[in-house]
């Protein structure tokens, strides 16, 4: 328990009831000046001369042993009944302890969730063979800082991006799916041609470095989905695919992606 060490019936003022009594004071009347019953003064009278001043100190309330713990044979039976995926008041009915008991033996055995009894599903992630296979494209979008903050200027919260009129930036990423090399470019906005132009500027930088692009993985927003940069994808002979609805997250936290078309 977490009180302060100088509280009355802490530690220290046990001690001084303690000094009290030993210096010839009754319980009673210490007691009554301390606003404690005398049973209480006793007790710890008691456990000082049994122990010293480490005996006034406070201890767990947990008892040393059960009366009657539960038998080893009862949790082994417990144990092979869960594995079997028996629910906690089944292995009660069944084995004639309480629920209570089955529950304490299965947290102890780390099996209180069903989750535990089958292996952790391995990740799967999937990863194209050769750079150029595909490439990723999303943009980031950051709000400008012109100035110091709020808090040394005094100005509340945001009033610089609103009054001031500083705007956003849109940061144009493309992550190679082999290699994980990536490509970034930060532009004024991210509309269609913004788009376009960096599709182009991407597919060049890979080019210098002797990689051919062969897809591009996008999600689904109006930019990636205008006329114009489907129509840039196949003039540079690239198939365009997208991740399904609010997907477009997972592929850059290195989850498992789903696209419209495997191909």
């Amino acid at each position: 328990m977490n009180v302060h060490k100088n509280a009355r019936l802490t530690p220290r003022g046990r001690e001084r009831i303690v000094l009290q009594v030993e210096s010839g004071q009754t319980p009673e009347a210490v007691a009554q000046a301390v606003g404690v019953c005398p049973r209480t003064v006793r007790k710890w009278v008691d456990r000082y001369r049994r122990e010293g001043l480490a005996g006034l100190h406070d201890r767990s309330s947990r008892p040393h042993r059960l009366r009657q713990p539960t038998p080893q044979a009862v949790v082994a039976e417990i144990e092979q009944l869960r594995r079997q995926r028996w629910t906690g008041k089944q292995i009660a009915a069944e084995t004639g302890v309480s629920p209570a008991t089955v529950s304490r033996v299965l947290r102890r055995l780390g099996l209180n969730k069903l989750s535990a009894l089958e292996p952790a599903e391995p990740v799967r992630r999937y990863e194209r063979e050769k750079p150029g296979e595909l490439i990723h494209l999303d943009i980031k979008k950051l709000g400008r800082i012109g100035s110091v903050g709020h808090r040394i200027t005094g100005r509340y919260p945001g009033a610089v991006n609103r009054h001031h009129g500083i705007g956003w930036e849109f940061v144009h990423v493309c992550i190679d799916d082999a290699s994980r090399i990536a490509f970034v470019q930060v532009l004024a906005d991210q509309r269609k041609e913004s788009a376009v132009a960096f599709l182009e500027a991407a597919v060049a930088h890979f080019a210098k470095l002797g990689v051919r692009i062969e897809r591009v993985m996008t999600d689904n927003s109006s930019c990636y989905q205008s006329k114009s940069f489907r129509a840039a994808c196949k003039r540079r002979g690239l198939r365009q695919i997208f991740t399904k609805p609010l997907h477009s997250e997972d592929q850059w936290k290195g989850r498992t992606l789903h696209s419209n078309s495997t191909a």
